[in-house]
């Protein structure tokens, strides 16, 4: 891995989103196969938390991939209100329990390795490697790459439908352009990767028998929050990289 990370960091990331996508998928299939939802799921998504963690530790990579506390106030991140605001989304159209205890502890575990592993992957490890060289295009790349990546849900044995995924392919692009400029502009990775995984882990109790109108009006409401929110940072960067200096500033234009 360390080899492969020192030859180049952009091509380290490609193997690391091949892995987890190929590795997360199957271990879906395999626990559709069992009968037990995301067990097989957790027990991969935790091998490669831990080892990827472990690798970046190690290497005393952890603060250059954002694994510190923020570098913003909570008043330039408007105190993250949009992210309270989006997190109720998933249960807006009423509370169930849609598998046993159990698969519901397991979905949620996994959920959370989910979303360490995607954020340190697209946020972190995608979107640095090609941050240097232009850091717009590493915004565009990272978000787009992280939304189109849940088109995999349509094969992984999800049991993901072609509009809903589709629609979920939007949203989540919007959810990836907000995610990297929070990382931009609080310095740390930590937020995104509590938000995320806790979003996907309550999908768990999500009403599953909605309306395709009911879809849209969320993918709309998800979309719009997040990147109303992106945008808000986005320029809030621009602005303070142009003529304000502060403790509480960050600019994905700068080194």
């Amino acid at each position: 891995m360390k080899k492969l990370y020192e030859k180049s960091e952009l091509a380290f990331s490609i193997v690391c989103i091949v892995i987890y996508c190929v590795a997360m998928s199957v271990g879906d299939m395999l626990s559709e196969m069992i009968g037990v939802q995301k067990l097989v799921t957790l027990i991969i998504g935790s091998c490669l938390s831990g080892v990827l963690l472990l690798f970046l530790l190690k290497n005393k990579l952890g603060a250059k991939y954002g694994i510190c506390r923020p570098n913003a106030s909570a008043r330039a991140m408007l105190w993250y209100m949009p992210l309270v605001l989006l997190l109720p989304l998933n249960l807006i159209h009423g509370l169930t329990l849609n598998s046993t205890i159990v698969e519901a502890v397991l979905y949620i575990l996994a959920m959370l390795c989910v979303g360490f592993l995607e954020e340190i992957i697209f946020r972190g490890l995608l979107f640095e490697s090609m941050r240097r060289d232009n850091p717009r295009a590493a915004v565009i790349v990272s978000s787009i790459t992280f939304g189109i990546g849940h088109i995999i849900n349509l094969v992984n044995g999800s049991g993901a439908e072609v509009i809903p995924n589709l629609l979920q392919i939007i949203y989540a692009t919007a959810a990836g352009f907000m995610f990297v400029m929070i990382y931009c502009k609080s310095g740390s990775i930590l937020c995104c990767i509590a938000f995320h995984g806790l979003f996907n882990a309550l999908s768990v109790f999500a009403e599953e028998s909605v309306g395709m109108t009911e879809n849209i009006i969320v993918c709309l409401c998800l979309t719009v929050i997040s990147g109303a929110y992106a945008l808000y940072l986005a320029l809030s960067m621009k602005r303070d990289s142009i003529g304000k200096s502060g403790e509480d500033t960050g600019s994905y234009t700068s080194e």
